[in-house]
């Protein structure tokens, strides 16, 4: 299992939110670049990023900041925000960012989707964002009528091989993830799965990696402290 630190980024700054409630936003380090060095200097392989502005307006307001975390580090970066059309998907790409996350347009615009998982396969990634159940969009702030496993079964029939679910209610809380929600996912599909929110601790890490999920991505616990990386790296590659 892949364990994804994460880096948010709004109005340029290194921050985070609980919940998805931008009203939460707090700044976690001096700068997303240093929180990414620092990140791979601990062993990381992969970073997951969200351009929070990107995910709230459509704007790509921060790619100047990702582009300089792609050049300042050699870690893999797989980025979601506000990515709304296949342009925005090639820009992303051609500066050699490793995957990109579609969240909101891939509700809206399954063509879409479908046309850039043909193309790009494997670097293309869905972000399911649900809270109780039904999906969420424009940075978590609309609530729709789609339920989250019938959703993914869209989803991998218009070919996308990698889904990052997160239950929005555990986003930023420390509480655990959401392992009913994961395993009702994994029964539902057979694409690549990353578990996103509430990771407090290895226990977490442990649970995660023994259902088999593609990936974990872990934020507060990083910043606060209850996780170490370097720990969380090394139980992932004990149990292989």
């Amino acid at each position: 299992m892949i364990i994804f630190p994460a880096v948010d980024i709004l109005a340029g700054e290194c921050v985070r939110l609980q919940k998805g409630e931008f009203s939460t936003v707090h700044k976690v380090f001096s700068s997303a670049l240093a929180s990414a060095q620092q990140f791979e200097a601990d062993g990381a392989e992969w970073l997951h990023v969200v351009d929070l502005d990107g995910a709230k307006n459509g704007r790509q307001g921060n790619l100047a900041v990702i582009e300089t975390i792609a050049r300042g580090t050699n870690l893999h970066l797989e980025v979601g925000g506000g990515i709304r059309s296949r342009e925005t998907v090639e820009r992303y790409l051609s500066r050699g960012i490793a995957r990109v996350v579609l969240g909101s347009a891939a509700l809206r615009d399954p063509a879409l989707v479908k046309e850039c998982a043909a193309a790009y396969g494997d670097r293309i990634a869905v972000g399911i964002d649900a809270r109780d159940g039904f999906v969420s969009v424009e940075g978590w702030c609309e609530a729709s009528d789609m339920e989250y496993c019938a959703f993914a079964k869209q989803m991998e029939a218009v070919g996308v091989q990698h889904l990052i679910f997160t239950d929005i209610s555990r986003d930023g809380m420390l509480t655990g993830p959401n392992l009913e929600a994961l395993a009702a996912l994994q029964q539902a599909v057979s694409c690549k799965i990353t578990a996103s929110g509430g990771v407090r601790d290895l226990e977490n890490i442990r649970a995660l990696a023994s259902m088999g999920l593609y990936g974990a991505i872990c934020g507060k616990s990083l910043y606060s402290g209850t996780l170490s990386l370097p720990a969380a790296l090394q139980l992932v590659e004990d149990i292989g």
